[in-house]
């Protein structure tokens, strides 16, 4: 008889172990499905408009991330500075209120993105370009978790930047002595103008055009696709082609956000990103001189001469210098950066 029970009892226990085991099984299968089914928005903001190439390479994000995803990631887009002034939309983005953003500030998620924006740095944006897509450029995109943003991945803020003015064409550095300049607040162009001998002036990129139309600044530097888009062309009476600088585009994305994204979808969007900013140097680079040719008939354009260059690349020097010896990089790091674009070490 108590053979009997003892056999019932270990029954009762197999059936009750495995019945347990059942329902944890049920239990995990249960949250996967859960999580497969879990809809992630992403909310994007720039301040250039919807037309601008910008805003059309983060279509073709928005549309290769849902794709992939399986709609598994919603991504919502807002153009224009909907969402307020470029430094507003960064710190957005740290606190979590919108997921991602490009454009300026990029010295907030890690200074030693202002190795790409050192004066003459490359002889053309698609040098930079091939700078930011390397391993140099991926050791600086991941330095910007230490400032509260992920970046997956890098690219080129449009072509070259020119300057345009109200005063007089810009055919050699003694041009630009004492012309107040529009910048925006970003160290490195604020020093390289000064070393210039312009003046130059800090002001929102949202409030550009009115400073110009105004008078409060003399100038401004930007690309020719941002000159057009903002319509910085229309108070200017003259547009030099300098070639004197390029910006990164770093992609900034909130690290909570990124972090609770599974581990599938942490690799789509990783992959996303990166063949988005591929695709944005190709739209961006590839129609910079398209927009030229829209302003050519509207304001004086000049080319400087290229051996009038010299004085220019002569002045940035303190500016390398200056990064160096405060410690944001190395010369070390410049020639790194310099050998993945295809060019010759400078010191």
């Amino acid at each position: 008889m108590k053979r009997v029970f003892v056999i019932a009892l270990v029954l009762l226990c197999t059936i009750s172990l495995l019945g347990f085991a059942g329902g944890q099984q049920e239990a995990v299968e249960g949250e996967e499905a859960q999580e497969e089914a879990k809809v992630y928005t992403f909310k994007y903001a720039h301040t250039q408009s919807g037309e601008h190439p910008r805003s059309e390479s983060m279509e073709y994000f928005k549309e290769q991330l849902e794709k992939l995803s399986d709609g598994r990631i919603e991504v919502e887009l807002f153009f224009g500075g909907t969402m307020g002034n470029e430094a507003e939309v960064v710190d957005m983005v740290k606190t979590g209120n919108i997921q991602g953003m490009r454009g300026g500030s990029w010295q907030k998620a890690n200074p030693k993105y202002f190795i790409y924006a050192l004066p003459f740095m490359f002889e053309d944006p698609y040098q930079a370009g091939r700078a930011m897509d390397s391993e140099i450029g991926d050791q600086i995109n991941a330095g910007a978790l230490d400032n509260g943003l992920y970046v997956p991945a890098c690219g080129v803020a449009g072509g070259a930047r020119q300057i345009t003015n109200n005063v007089r064409p810009i055919k050699s550095i003694e041009d630009l002595k004492g012309l107040k300049i529009r910048t925006p607040p970003i160290g490195v162009i604020v020093r390289s103008f000064k070393a210039f001998g312009a003046n130059p002036q800090e002001v929102p990129y949202t409030e550009t055009y009115m400073a110009l139309k105004t008078g409060v600044v003399d100038g401004q530097e930007n690309p020719f696709s941002n000159i057009y888009d903002m319509k910085f062309f229309e108070p200017q009476k003259y547009l030099s082609v300098v070639n004197w600088e390029v910006h990164p585009d770093p992609l900034f994305v909130n690290p909570g956000w990124y972090k609770n994204l599974p581990d599938d979808l942490k690799s789509i969007f990783d992959l996303v990103s990166k063949d988005a900013m591929r695709n944005s140097n190709n739209i961006w680079l590839g129609s910079e001189s398209d927009f030229l040719r829209k302003m050519e008939d509207q304001i004086a354009v000049n080319t400087v001469p290229k051996e009038n260059l010299k004085g220019f690349i002569e002045a940035g020097q303190e500016v390398y210098q200056y990064y160096v010896d405060e410690g944001f990089f190395t010369w070390d790091e410049i020639n790194q950066v310099r050998q993945a674009a295809g060019l010759a070490p400078l010191n």
